[in-house]
């Protein structure tokens, strides 16, 4: 076994072959090229992308040849999915758009300048645009049997709820990429999900029946991330964990992996990080003989974060956790303070206001009255900055303000508020 595979194997990220024994003889041959493709059905990729991403990164490193595919076609049409309600249809120029912020993002992970194995972007618009219906029909339609088609988990999942013919035909253009690929570019391996396998062999059947005697080419699935806690992978209160920094901050980002589950964060060392066996071995034991130092999760997050935002955003999500952690607040930046408290209820007032702490509570509803306002300060439960003020008469001044723009008000452990000034 190569020693890709081998690794692989290693980090649990085999879940499916088509033919074990033939890939590895292959991949112990040659340097070879093989696909995996990322349907534009939002402006940016999550974090269940990242484990084709990065698999194709594996290979990469290894030699091998990557392409990454943008589907902007197939994301005109819509995979279907489980749910009993089809996908809605986005407007053409939105998947365009969504397909260039895609590329974009695809850019961080695989190197597309070096010298020997570049990657590349590919977008199979370029060629399912082209083809006219009779084409469609004759040359690739003919080859899929309808029960062939229904038997596919995904199809027959939906049959009594109902499928469109658009999200009915999705797996024949998806084949079609496998075989534009293995002609055009000589790619014999597609990698996905292990939701893709149907997907993956309908292209391989295509190019048994499209191609000359003897044509061969290989599939591989990883496994469906899960969470041990039942919940679903990538998802939070807030929505999913995207890897646009815009959409989910890296503090955000970060405190997702830091939060990780000690059932989960070896499994997710690796599948996520490029760390050693060994390195990932004596995690493993940290986790056995002192999971309440969390190293794990620290390493874990360190190595995403930085991986997708780059070291400079981890230090800054670094810092957020370690001030709201400690109550350091005054120690943020202007900045860090927009990033860190984002979610957090808001108000606006004049820079030159007179602002007393007992009107801000209530009108922060972070106590109910005024009365109760002023025992919540007399107890010491509430904190500016972090730092307590009993003061009941106190009156916020240009000294509470952080870099002259926010204040940060806290009732109790929990409640945070923020007040902004313009």
């Amino acid at each position: 076994m190569s020693q890709l595979m081998e690794d692989l194997s290693f980090r649990g990220l085999i879940q499916q072959q088509t033919d074990e024994e033939g890939l590895t003889k292959l991949l112990a041959e040659e340097k070879i090229k093989l696909y995996s493709g990322f349907d534009p059905t939002a402006d940016s990729l999550h974090i269940g992308h990242l484990l084709p991403i990065l698999t194709l990164r594996r290979f990469q490193e290894a030699g091998h040849h990557p392409i990454a595919l943008v589907g902007g076609a197939t994301g005109l049409i819509g995979d279907p999915s489980f749910k009993k309600a089809e996908r809605s249809l986005n407007p053409a120029e939105i998947v365009e758009q969504w397909s260039e912020k895609i590329k974009g993002q695809l850019s961080q992970f695989l190197d597309f300048e070096a010298d020997v194995n570049p990657a590349v972007i590919v977008n199979n618009y370029d060629w399912i645009s082209q083809m006219n219906v009779i084409t469609f029909l004759r040359d690739i339609g003919k080859n899929f049997g309808v029960n062939f088609m229904l038997a596919k988990d995904i199809v027959s999942s939906r049959i009594e709820t109902g499928i469109s013919y658009t999200e009915f035909s999705y797996v024949i253009l998806q084949s079609l990429d496998f075989l534009n690929l293995y002609r055009n570019e000589n790619c014999k391996l597609q990698i996905g999900g292990s939701d893709q396998w149907g997907n993956i062999t309908s292209g391989l059947e295509l190019i048994r029946k499209s191609e000359a005697e003897g044509a061969k080419a290989f599939g591989l699935t990883m496994p469906l991330v899960t969470k041990a806690d039942g919940t679903k992978f990538g998802k939070t209160e807030g929505g999913a964990i995207w890897l646009d920094k815009e959409k989910t901050s890296p503090y955000e980002f970060y405190q997702f992996w830091i939060n990780t589950d000690d059932r989960d964060v070896v499994k997710y060392l690796k599948y996520f990080t490029f760390l050693s066996k060994e390195e990932i071995a004596s995690y493993e034991e940290k986790v056995q003989t002192a999971p309440e130092k969390r190293e794990a999760q620290r390493r874990l997050a360190e190595e995403v974060t930085t991986l997708v935002h780059g070291r400079e955003s981890l230090e800054q999500a670094v810092n957020i956790s370690n001030a709201l952690f400690k109550g350091e607040i005054k120690s943020l930046t202007a900045e860090e303070v927009k990033v860190g408290f984002k979610d957090v209820p808001s108000m606006e007032k004049s820079s030159t206001e007179e602002l007393t702490l007992v009107d801000v509570l209530v009108e922060s509803k972070l106590s109910p009255s005024k009365r109760q306002a002023r025992e919540d300060i007399t107890n010491g439960a509430v904190s500016i900055n972090g730092e307590r003020q009993t003061d009941k008469d106190y009156v916020l001044s240009t000294e509470d303000r952080i870099e002259n723009q926010f204040t940060v008000l806290r009732r109790g452990k929990k409640k945070y508020f923020l007040v902004t000034y313009k």
